[in-house]
């Protein structure tokens, strides 16, 4: 059984980070979650099972602003999400690890793979959305841009529920951690998995990753039909598959 209440983190930024491990075989298995979702979506859900079935070291946990972890979501950016992750490998997991990285955590994991790449086993994202505050500008009218200059927060529209505030403060940091500005060696096995359906990252983008990137173990699997989430049985099943071909 899993335990339902989680553990904490403190980070050396004073951040404290929510979390649930599962003990087991190396290397493990550490999920990166999206932008604003949590560690008890289905994905980060379905995998520690499965990691359990097979006596494998599993981690997922909620990034500061996000599930249980401390502080607001709006104070939060894609620098100290990605200091969260690597908090997390750092403090919580023994050796090279596999990174699954959805969406959001797609741009974090591969953040981690190029600063600390001896701890990163292999790496499996899924849906990446690299560089993705970017696009949130891209995409952003005159109107959302001033509103975002007055106000220093914008609400845009997600499928998902709610409309989700944007900070000024999110997208000009996000800007310094940028992917494609610089080079990407990954020097691991590497599975990016994309749906062809997908509204929120579009399949030229998955592309331009696997363009850009650099590594001897890289593959860029299209699925047709299937959307951002990959969180149905056959994108789940994707996912382990993915994740046992980089060495689980």
């Amino acid at each position: 059984m899993t335990n339902t209440q989680p553990e904490f983190l403190d980070t050396p930024e004073g951040r404290r980070i929510g979390y649930h491990r599962l003990p087991g075989a190396e290397p493990g298995v550490v999920f990166l979650g999206g932008f604003a979702s949590d560690m008890s979506g289905t994905k980060a859900t379905h995998l520690e099972g499965w990691a359990r079935a097979r006596g494998r070291a599993f981690l997922r946990f909620d990034y500061s602003g996000h599930g249980v972890s401390s502080g607001a979501f709006t104070d939060g950016c894609i620098g100290d999400w990605a200091a969260d992750a690597a908090a997390v490998l750092d403090r919580l997991t023994d050796g090279p690890q596999i990174l699954v990285g959805s969406s959001m955590g797609g741009w974090i994991a591969l953040l981690l793979a190029r600063a600390m790449p001896d701890r990163v086993a292999g790496l499996v994202t899924i849906a990446a959305a690299p560089d993705f505050t970017d696009d949130l500008w891209d995409g952003m009218d005159a109107a959302a841009r001033a509103r975002l200059a007055a106000d220093g927060a914008v609400d845009l529209p997600s499928e998902y529920g709610a409309p989700l505030p944007v900070t000024r403060h999110m997208i000009a940091d996000g800007r310094a951690w940028r992917v494609f500005d610089a080079p990407l060696p990954l020097p691991l096995p590497v599975r990016f998995l994309q749906g062809t359906a997908d509204a929120e990252v579009p399949v030229a983008k998955a592309l331009r990753l696997l363009d850009h990137a650099t590594g001897a173990d890289m593959r860029l699997t299209l699925v047709k039909g299937a959307d951002h989430r990959f969180s149905d049985p056959a994108g789940l099943a994707s996912i382990e598959t993915a994740i046992t071909e980089v060495g689980g």
